[in-house]
């Protein structure tokens, strides 16, 4: 066990972000599916319970391999990855009150919820500032090295600031109640901005740099986070703000949500079709199975609880149909990846360490007739 667990990084907490997603956002879908929440609810359980292993076996990792972390740390393709561990805690913790409670208890639900959340926020708080001062000052990072990972530790805040308000209405009246809504929305403002840095730089490098490599081309779904889960903040910060903040912050926020939420939808649409164009493509040629294809998942997720937020807000249908086809791509897409990830964890190719690089051949010289040299 101790042997198995010396390569596996940050990035594993991807596959209990992508399973907490399926179950928050299927409890929230406007039409009533026979079982749906149940099945959800069976989920979340899943979730929480890759959380619990996840984090004995990081701990192992941690305690027998700490050369293995701090490489970890100093490598700018993986030192990201540490926002997916704050995102997880998040969601599991989320997901207790949205559809956990059905088995564990609304008591139990917040308790669970207020733990996960708080070491989630402050795990994220410091993957966003610590990961960008490792990327300056350790790193050594060239322009065209950029890849939508980059985003992970700075999408982290806005996962708290979407999942945060959920505990507003457990708190005391008055000054608790309103400090944590502020709160979340300062931490919405600083993923917003600090993604708004960041996502230029991973758009020029696609269009400057060519094609990412093909096990890289899943991440390109990883800028949806940051869109779809924005979407979802601002929809729940108006869910909550009547009663909590005076008039007029929250019809501001009930206005937010729509002048925020439309727009970026958009473009989170836009992105996907992008995204899409790119996985065909390295599809055909020859894209294998990655733990990266765990980002076909939890983005689409906030996409869809996006779209269940803006149907809530605006009352169109077509916000409806967009969450429920989101979720059916979600769906689809946790099923398949999930499924490789467990045939990659039994046959111990997933836990293997890389692969040397294959020696280069010897060069080779020879004399033409003429006696020049080939």
């Amino acid at each position: 066990m101790v042997t198995a667990v010396r390569h596996l990084g940050p990035n594993w907490y991807s596959a209990v972000m992508g399973t907490a997603a399926v179950a928050t956002a299927g409890a929230a879908l406007p039409v009533r599916v026979p079982g749906l929440r149940t099945a959800c609810a069976a989920v979340w359980a899943l979730s929480l319970a890759l959380l619990v292993i996840l984090l004995a076996a990081r701990a192992l990792h941690w305690t027998h391999h700490r050369d293995q972390a701090r490489a970890h740390l100093l490598d700018p393709a993986t030192a990201p990855f540490y926002g997916c561990l704050a995102m997880a805690l998040s969601a599991v913790g989320g997901g207790a009150l949205t559809v956990g409670r059905d088995w564990i208890g609304t008591g139990a639900a917040v308790a669970l919820d207020a733990v996960l959340f708080t070491a989630g926020t402050v795990v994220g708080l410091a993957a966003a500032v610590a990961v960008p001062y490792l990327m300056a000052v350790r790193h050594r990072i060239e322009p065209s090295q950029a890849t939508p990972v980059w985003l992970l530790p700075l999408v982290a805040p806005m996962v708290s600031a979407a999942l945060g308000p959920l505990l507003v209405p457990h708190l005391p009246s008055g000054q608790a109640r309103e400090t944590l809504l502020f709160a979340c929305f300062a931490l919405f403002g600083l993923s917003l901005l600090a993604t708004l840095l960041m996502l230029p730089l991973v758009f020029a490098r696609i269009v400057t740099g060519g094609p990412l490599p093909l096990i890289l081309t899943p991440s390109l779904f990883l800028v949806l986070g940051p869109l779809g889960q924005s979407t979802t903040a601002v929809g729940i910060f108006a869910d909550v703000a009547p009663g909590v903040v005076p008039a007029p912050y929250s019809e501001g926020f009930g206005i937010l949500a729509v002048l925020h939420g439309v727009p970026v939808m958009g473009f989170a649409l836009l992105w996907f079709g992008l995204a899409t164009a790119h996985v065909l493509r390295a599809r055909r040629h020859g894209m294998g199975f990655a733990m990266t294809w765990w980002a076909f998942t939890f983005p689409v997720g906030t996409c869809v609880t996006g779209a269940e937020a803006l149907a809530r807000h605006t009352g169109l249908v077509v916000f409806d149909g967009l969450a429920v086809g989101l979720y059916v791509v979600l769906v689809a897409a946790w099923t398949v990846v999930a499924a490789c990830t467990v045939r990659g964890v039994v046959s111990g190719a997933l836990l293997a360490g890389p692969r040397p690089a294959p020696a280069a051949p010897r060069p080779v010289t020879g004399r033409t007739t003429s006696g020049a040299v080939r």
